[in-house]
């Protein structure tokens, strides 16, 4: 049996459309509401990882967000990256017809190897995507092994 993500939101949005389709008569089309947005079954901020022979890079991409609203920690060989995405505008919820954009705190954790060398670690934000840059020790970044015949 395949392991599969678990949606709290599924039964909800189950007997919405149960309950849409019982009344779209009164109302002609429906209207869902809640869809789940692209990133409700994934982990968000989206995290690309890059690797050459010289570093690890993270790509963490969050739009909006500006370099306060981010930190970066290493502990032991665990990188963490948390913030905050507020709602960029002071509207209540309520008023919205849809949100498809994910606000709220979010924390993601990344195991990293035993070969980097954590005192050159460099950041930066640019453009909403913060990049962490990771070098390998010297010893880690591989040597060719001449081969005799």
């Amino acid at each position: 049996m395949p392991i599969t993500r678990w949606d709290p939101m599924q039964e909800l949005r189950a007997m919405t459309r149960q309950m849409e389709r019982a009344f779209s008569p009164l109302w002609g089309t429906p209207r869902t509401l809640l869809e789940p947005s692209p990133l409700a079954t994934t982990d968000w901020p989206a995290v690309d990882i890059y690797e050459d022979k010289e570093e690890l890079i993270f790509r963490v991409e969050a739009p909006g967000m500006e370099q306060k609203d981010v930190e970066a920690v290493i502990e032991d060989s665990t990188l963490t990256v948390r913030g905050e995405r507020s709602l960029y505008r002071e509207d209540k919820k309520e008023n919205y017809q849809r949100m498809e954009s994910t606000y709220g705190t979010f924390s993601r954790s990344f195991s990293l190897p035993s070969t980097i060398d954590r005192d050159k670690i460099r950041a930066q934000m640019h453009n909403g995507v913060l990049e962490v840059h990771i070098p390998k020790r010297e010893g880690a970044k591989g040597k060719a092994i001449p081969i005799s015949g």
